[in-house]
């Protein structure tokens, strides 16, 4: 019994067969042979019926195994008979012409491919169906463990299920392999050119980081023979992958593993020639790897297409795209080679370095009207943000032509690289949101297009200029940058197109102002919360008390957090208001302007939560008998001030006639009040302790005059920290306001 499939059955019916064996010597054990225990005798019938049924299953399964294996062995017998025939001669009277049994064999070869095919296909077809019953044993046992997660037996039943869920994975897979084992190659292989793209990415940073350091003291000219030797074997074993898409599956496997193996040698023989350059030079280096990096992008879809064009007929449109991605990969292999050998040119290197970079935006530019549908969709301020890179690298492209200097050619062509790319890859993204209609995506795509056209013109007339460099063809320049400019600007305006009415920037200090002042009056709740919580401390009634002033002055504590959170929403509520009707953010040229209201309402607000939250802490530390009331009386004086500052901030730019404002000036006042309130309160806690403190005055002369001085020198050590503290309360505010915009400042004065 050769199945492993068969063997699990056997072995599962076995054991079955032996729990309902031990069942019925239990139950019988039970009985004891005693006719009169009518108790025991269902148990005994029916343990005895379920020990049948497990004999009858066995026995089906071995039957089964034996007449399979008896077929098969029939099978055998007569292919070897078949064969045997073949050495006994040619026929001396032949029945038909060699055509006729031409015909008749390449009948019945391809009806025994198409045979071993369909084996194939039924055999993925019943493990994915064993599969899927395997899922939903798993799905059931993990049911029952969630009803029941101290059950023992339940939790080995779901190991073994998940056990066999991955064992009937790795036969789906294993039947898939069987079936195509050049594709699976393929599908290998390009994960693995990924893993190399990602590497070389991360070389590139430590290359423009300046890190990337030679070893051993090692020159260039050490790795120049291992690399061009390298690639050469490339090319072979490009060649074999592109044959191989037309012949079986097992040459396939081999082309695209072969061609694995080589991408991964000559990636890391290039980073250890780039290495070998020297970090002080890091932009030659990175066009090395860049070089590279293009050469593993094209085997990348080289692998790709191949796998879509296995086994097609010729006239198939994925052949077509097959000879294109190998005429790609050509290419870029090519330029690597050029790039080679010009590195430690340093009069033409940067003249490759651009030419590379064209090449490259050129095939970045047909993967981007290409028809595939990204994978993933961005956002339209990330397109707005990649058109930045390509404004950088114009300003860049116009100075070296200008300088002709081969440095700031390199530079070029490594930052136009990135950027176009970039630039592409996010327009395509963003265009292909949901969000987005026909008509917008229709113009993001062309003007990304129009946008990369236009710097390569760019490019490909610097690169003109470095061969024969005149002021008559630098002129053409600044023509050449307005028109990628005016691509930019019609990108970004139709980047602002995607983002639809409701749209706002996270940036914006309007927007900042309204989030902070949300913000603040959370905390304000929050505040206020802990407030309703807190209990005046239990003490013994006395029989002349007429007021509590701890419950006073917590009644007044909770008013002003209730006031001071509404004030932040009335405030909110005015600011919303002004960004409406256009006072704040509409005007670009008064941009600075608002920005700094925006920060003046941010810092108020800031001021407005913050006192809040010391009230509370005061209110709570003086319940509880840990502070004084002197600090509760600041707090909240505190509150009012910050308050009255928030008003002043909402009223620089403000209708007064406006319902937002009359709701902010009624909070406010209502927040002054609860303060006011709050503040009587403590005072007269304050005055009630004083009165409840009794001095002892010495009838001795002597002793009296001591203590007289002694009141005299604390009466003017507490004068002079008075004085310190109204200088340091001065030098606080002024450091907190300094960054206000002049009309509040002035108002606060």
């Amino acid at each position: 019994m050769l199945d492993h499939q068969q063997q699990m059955t056997v072995l599962d019916q076995t054991k079955t067969l032996a729990e309902s064996a031990l069942q019925m010597l239990y139950a019988a054990k039970e009985g004891g042979g005693n006719p009169k225990a009518s108790h025991t005798h269902d148990a005994i019938t029916e343990a005895a019926q379920l020990m049948k049924e497990a004999v009858d299953d066995i026995m089906v399964t071995l039957n089964e195994a034996a007449s399979e294996v008896g077929m098969v062995g029939g099978m055998v017998d007569s292919i070897a008979e078949a064969m045997s025939k073949l050495d006994e001669g040619t026929p001396s009277d032949p029945k038909g012409t060699f055509v006729d049994y031409q015909t008749t064999v390449v009948k019945y070869s391809k009806a025994i491919a198409v045979t071993a095919q369909e084996m194939i296909g039924f055999q993925i077809r019943t493990r994915v169906q064993d599969l899927g019953h395997g899922c939903i044993f798993l799905v059931q046992k993990a049911g029952a463990l969630q009803i029941c997660p101290t059950d023992s037996y339940t939790k080995r039943e779901l190991i073994e299920c998940a056990r066999a869920v991955t064992e009937k994975v790795s036969l789906v897979l294993s039947a898939l392999q069987a079936g195509n084992k050049g594709t699976q190659a393929c599908i290998t292989a390009a994960s693995a050119v990924s893993g190399i793209i990602a590497d070389l990415d991360t070389t590139i940073m430590f290359a423009t980081a300046g890190t990337l350091n030679a070893e051993n003291n090692e020159s260039f000219a050490d790795h120049r023979e291992n690399i061009l030797k390298t690639a050469k074997a490339l090319v072979e074993d490009t060649k074999l992958l592109v044959s191989g898409a037309a012949s079986s599956q097992d040459k396939l496997a081999q082309a695209a593993q072969s061609s694995a193996t080589t991408i991964t040698q000559l990636a890391e023989v290039v980073k250890l020639g780039a290495a070998s350059l020297g970090s002080d030079d890091p932009e030659t280096q990175v066009v090395l790897i860049n070089a590279i990096k293009d050469v593993a992008k094209a085997l990348s879809d080289l692998i790709g297409a191949t796998k879509g064009a296995a086994s097609k007929p010729a006239d198939d449109p994925s052949m077509y795209q097959l000879k294109g991605a190998a005429k790609v990969m050509v290419t870029n292999v090519t330029s690597l080679l050029k790039t080679v050998k010009a590195v430690e040119d340093e009069a033409t290197r940067g003249t490759r370095a651009l030419e590379a970079t064209i090449e490259c935006i050129k095939q970045e530019l047909t993967v981007f009207q290409s028809k595939e549908i990204p994978e993933k969709t961005s956002s339209p301020e990330e397109s707005i943000r990649m058109t930045k890179g390509i404004t950088m690298a114009t300003a860049k492209a116009v100075a070296a032509g200008n300088s002709c200097r081969q440095e700031d050619v390199i530079a070029t062509a490594n930052l136009s690289r990135k950027a176009v790319a970039d630039m592409l890859t996010a327009c395509k993204q963003a265009s292909y949101h949901p969000d987005v209609s026909e008509d917008v995506r229709a113009r993001a795509l062309r003007f990304g297009t129009e946008c990369t056209l236009g710097y390569l013109e760019l490019l490909e007339h610097v690169l003109l200029i470095l061969q024969k460099p005149t002021p008559e063809l630098k002129h053409p320049l600044a023509a050449l940058s307005k028109r990628v400019a005016g691509a930019v600007t019609e990108l970004i305006q139709t980047a602002e197109a995607m983002k639809g009415t409701e749209w706002v920037d996270p940036e914006d200090p309007t927007v900042i102002a309204e989030t902070e002042l949300l913000g603040a009056a959370a905390s304000i709740e929050a505040a206020a919360k802990k407030l309703e919580q807190l209990k005046p401390r239990a003490k013994p009634k006395q029989a002349d008390e007429t007021l509590d002033f701890e419950e006073q002055i917590l009644e007044a504590a909770k008013s002003i957090a209730a006031a001071t959170s509404a004030l932040v929403k009335s405030a909110s509520a005015a600011q919303r208001e002004l960004v409406a009707q256009g006072k704040v953010g509409a005007i670009l040229a008064n941009a600075v302007d608002d920005g700094q209201w925006s920060q003046g309402l941010i810092s108020a607000a800031r001021m407005v939560a913050a006192a809040t939250s010391n009230l509370c802490e005061a209110a709570n530390a003086s319940v509880q008998g840990h502070a004084s009331e002197e600090k509760l009386i600041s707090s909240a004086k505190q509150v009012a001030a910050s308050t009255a500052q928030l008003l002043v901030a909402c009223k620089v730019k403000a209708d007064q006639d406006s319902e937002a404002m009359r709701r902010l000036q009624a909070a406010g006042n209502a927040v002054k009040r609860a303060s006011d309130n709050l503040v009587r309160a403590a005072q007269k806690a304050a005055f009630r302790k004083a009165d409840d403190d009794d001095v002892v005055v010495k009838t001795k002369f002597v002793g009296g005059i001591a203590q007289i001085i002694a009141a005299q020198e604390e009466m003017l050590k507490k004068e002079r920290e008075l004085e310190e503290a109204r200088k340091k309360l001065a030098q606080i505010r002024q450091q907190q306001y300094k960054f206000l915009p002049t009309e509040l400042r002035e108002d606060e004065g």
